[in-house]
């Protein structure tokens, strides 16, 4: 078994919390891949400013998405690789909905979603019973 593939779980069932963790990574990862998936019909079939730019940030999220997805799927077999992808995806997803809670239009609501998404997810990932769950966190050796 590999370094990748081990399995931290000799605590019984996965938490609550890790399981929606992974729900919610899985959940941004849906949403870049719509988001792609609307860029790519756009630059293809509808008349944006620049084609090749719709098309290019279409494939380019789509190809992002394949990270919460994949991690996601990790966290929800209990694998200890899984945790950083999400913690830094969330991360970065911070400052997306920064820019978009200072736009004037209708990006403000999607702003709070993500931000609210994305700080539920730390605090999920960062509780001592998910770590502990992927085998992160100190555990009693009694």
């Amino acid at each position: 078994m590999s370094r990748l593939d081990d399995t931290t779980n000799d605590q019984g069932p996965r938490p609550v919390r890790l399981t929606a963790a992974a729900a919610l990574a899985a959940l941004e990862g849906l949403a870049l891949v719509a988001a792609g998936g609307y860029l790519l019909v756009e630059g293809v079939f509808g008349s944006p400013d620049s084609a090749e730019q719709a098309v290019t940030g279409g494939v380019t999220m789509i190809v992002l998405a394949a990270l919460p997805l994949i991690a996601a799927r990790g966290l929800l077999k209990l694998r200890r690789w899984a945790r950083g992808p999400v913690l830094v995806t969330q991360i970065l997803a911070l400052p997306v909905a920064w820019q978009l809670l200072q736009a004037d239009s209708l990006l403000i609501p999607g702003g709070i979603a993500l931000a609210a998404v994305a700080i539920t997810t730390l605090a999920l990932l960062l509780n001592p019973e998910s770590t502990e769950a992927l085998g992160i966190g100190p555990r009693d050796t009694a």
